[in-house]
């Protein structure tokens, strides 16, 4: 008896350090999420750099929020946003499970070696490759157009690394099984392949679309046609235009990360099954 009460003890004990650590890594990562809203939503007439700094507005308005809108044309920085990270995330799961699929399931003589080189460009930081990627996209005549902002995102070695360790997962028993029906390799990665790793897909969907939305380097350097601008030239623009309002650059930058929360509150439940377990029960 003395025993199982000295075990629940620690249990308890374990379970209320381990919540009381996920409590404070909690508040460290959305504290800064709610001071950027409390400052959105604080009035003209408060001192948004008082000391000790005032969290909770005094008198909350959204009029900030409507500001945003009135002084530029943030609908149309949202649209833009929206068809480039949607076109961006359908063709980086296409081509990334496209190119995944004959490294994980063909044999071929250099597959291994296409495979290191493709996860070894991961090493290779964006600002290494942007300028020959801008001169290739004047080139093709594709700055200032959305072309242009999806090109780089369709297909990321990281995607092609992540459907392939999804697609090594599946049995071969369902592939050999296809196979002997005479399905074709297009028709097994379409039909039998592809829903079997939808759990991933949606996390690789997560990923690019908050890389998309969130680019502001890549789009800063293609476009100049302010019509084409996104989301985060268009809060680097608010911040420009108001530099010492700093409730209306909080209001936008509050805007713009919504989406991306939407999205990810939408998908969440892919990340907790498994690829396979999640299929089979899909």
């Amino acid at each position: 008896m003395q025993n199982s009460i000295f075990s629940t003890a620690r249990e308890f004990a374990r379970r209320g350090v381990q919540y009381a650590v996920l409590l404070a890594v909690a508040c460290a990562f959305i504290g800064p999420f709610l001071w950027l809203l409390s400052t959105a939503m604080k009035s003209g007439a408060e001192n948004i750099f008082e000391s000790p700094p005032q969290f909770i507005p005094k008198a909350p308005t959204l009029e900030n929020f409507g500001r945003v809108f009135e002084s530029l044309p943030f609908v149309t920085y949202f649209f833009n946003s929206a068809i480039v990270a949607s076109v961006a995330v359908i063709c980086n799961l296409l081509f990334c499970s496209l190119a995944a699929y004959p490294l994980a399931r063909m044999s071929f003589a250099g597959k291994n070696a296409i495979f290191l080189i493709l996860i070894s460009t991961m090493m290779l930081p964006f600002q290494l490759l942007m300028i020959p990627l801008y001169s290739i996209a004047v080139t093709l005549g594709l700055n200032n157009s959305f072309f242009g902002l999806i090109i780089p995102h369709a297909c990321t070695a990281f995607g092609i690394f992540l459907m392939r360790q999804a697609f090594l997962a599946v049995p071969h028993q369902l592939e050999e099984s296809a196979h002997i029906e005479g399905v074709n390799r297009f028709q097994i990665w379409w039909y039998i392949m592809l829903p079997l790793v939808r759990p991933t897909l949606a996390t690789l969907a997560v990923f690019t679309f908050i890389g998309v939305w969130g680019d502001f380097l890549w789009p800063l350097i293609i476009l100049d046609d302010q019509s084409k601008y996104t989301l985060p030239l268009g809060v680097n623009k608010l911040a420009g235009t108001f530099g010492k309002d700093w409730r209306l650059v909080a209001a936008g930058a509050i805007l713009s990360v919504i989406p991306t929360i939407a999205v990810f509150l939408f998908t969440q439940r892919f990340f907790i099954s498994g690829a396979l377990k999640g299929a089979v029960k899909g």
